[in-house]
């Protein structure tokens, strides 16, 4: 799966791993020296941020972009002379762009939450008794989110169109890297399938698990310290009282707490949609040998199929709806939350009505990233059943022992039991 795309695949993300750990720590300690040093000026940590576009040309902006451009390429052509790959280009270069335009979007949302205080603020204003606000000036809040509006459609288009061709282009490589081994794994239950089915279906759940990942993990370095600098705005939570950082430290709480309940819940899932695809596989591959072979397909052992269909069937039914039910319930939860954490604040009346949507964006886009395996996990669970199909084709490739699900196929005759 990684080989047919990646040089070297242990070896490539220990150092991408290494590499971007190295790139991030000089950046946060010494990057604004270095970027200082060639020119550039920086705006003080307590100055107000642009609102608006003009939020991604200043000068922080434009350091960042050479920054990331400079060690992007000596990582490219590292690897480009160290192990020379097919598809480099895309594997290499192509998952730096995707991270780029995934953490311009990112900024893009940081940009808008930077709006949202001025505009709420604003709106307040206009509301009292001794408004200095002008219909001028709601007009311009408003015209500035547009175009932010309509920045972030634009990328995240174009995000779309180039991560479906890059992810085409990984179903690519592995097709072909099955293909010229088929000889190896044709004996394998389902084996065309697993090259023409779950190579596409692992390509479709790459692209949307691998945007999202890098999105969740992107919006944390963004969000966090905006979180962390708006905490110093609420001083006290329910039951808990006062406590340095409490968004941050709630944040993270609720997202454990989230993450572990629906692991539990699901934790059943990944194995019974492995099966699913097992017993699926057993009866159409009778139906596919009755075709040619009057002497299989015999009613008799195709309702014995289907009845392992049937039974695997309902049992995922049964897992699914505790599964939901716990999902549903804590997300309904997930949406009062931050409301909950601020009612001492507001009840005291120290914060304006922009900071409030401020904090509960914020904190909100801290919760989403940090409930990435909460919001994705039925979709981690058909990645994981299709990578345990895949699994065999590389033990097959490379000598070692085909999983017991598989060797039980081919000692038992092409049948499965349920």
């Amino acid at each position: 799966m990684l080989q047919s795309f990646f040089p070297m695949p242990k070896k490539f993300f220990s150092s991408a791993v290494a590499w971007s750990l190295a790139a991030i720590f000089l950046w946060y300690f010494g990057g604004k020296e270095l970027g200082t040093a060639v020119g550039l000026q920086f705006p003080d940590k307590d100055a107000n941020p642009v609102i608006g576009l003009g939020h991604f040309a200043t000068d922080d902006f434009i350091w960042f972009y050479l920054y990331y451009s400079f060690f992007t390429l000596i990582f490219y052509g590292f690897w480009a002379n160290y192990a020379p790959h097919k598809w480099q280009l895309w594997s290499i270069l192509g998952s730096a762009l995707i991270l780029f335009f995934t953490y311009f979007q990112v900024q893009v949302a940081v940009a808008v939450n930077n709006w949202y205080r001025p505009f709420y603020d604003a709106i307040q204003n206009a509301l009292s008794n001794e408004s200095t606000t002008t219909a001028g000036d709601l007009y311009g809040y408003m015209f500035s989110f547009l175009i932010l509006a309509m920045t972030y459609v634009l990328f995240s288009v174009l995000t779309s169109f180039f991560v479906s061709h890059y992810i085409f282009r990984w179903r690519t490589a592995m097709n072909d890297y099955y293909t010229e081994r088929w000889k190896l794994v044709r004996h394998i239950e389902g084996a065309s399938q697993r090259i023409q089915e779950d190579t596409m279906r692992f390509a479709s759940i790459m692209k949307t698990l691998g945007v999202s990942i890098v999105d969740a993990v992107m919006t944390l370095i963004a969000f966090l310290p905006v979180l962390i600098q708006l905490s110093e705005n609420v001083k006290t939570l329910p039951l808990v009282g006062e406590i340095a950082h409490p968004l941050f430290f709630a944040a993270i709480f609720w997202s454990i707490f989230g993450t572990v309940l629906l692991i539990v819940a699901g934790i059943k899932l990944p194995g019974l949609e492995f099966k699913n695809q097992r017993v699926e596989a057993a009866f159409r591959k009778e139906l596919v040998l009755g075709e040619d072979d009057e002497n299989r397909a015999e009613p008799i052992a195709l309702r014995e199929l289907f009845a392992n269909v049937r039974k695997n069937y309902f049992r995922i039914y049964l897992h699914y709806t505790y599964f939901n039910l716990f999902r549903n319930f804590y997300f309904q939860l997930n949406n009062l939350f931050a409301y909950v954490l601020l009612i001492p604040t507001i009840a005291a009346g120290s914060i304006t009505l922009g900071l409030m949507n401020q904090i509960i964006r914020a904190f909100s886009e801290v919760t989403s990233s940090f409930q990435y395996l909460v919001r994705s996990w039925s979709t981690i669970i058909d990645l994981i059943s299709v990578f345990k199909r895949l699994q065999a084709f590389e033990a097959a490739f490379e000598g070692k022992p085909l999983p017991d699900l598989d060797r039980e196929f081919i000692s038992g005759g092409n049948r499965i039991d349920s």
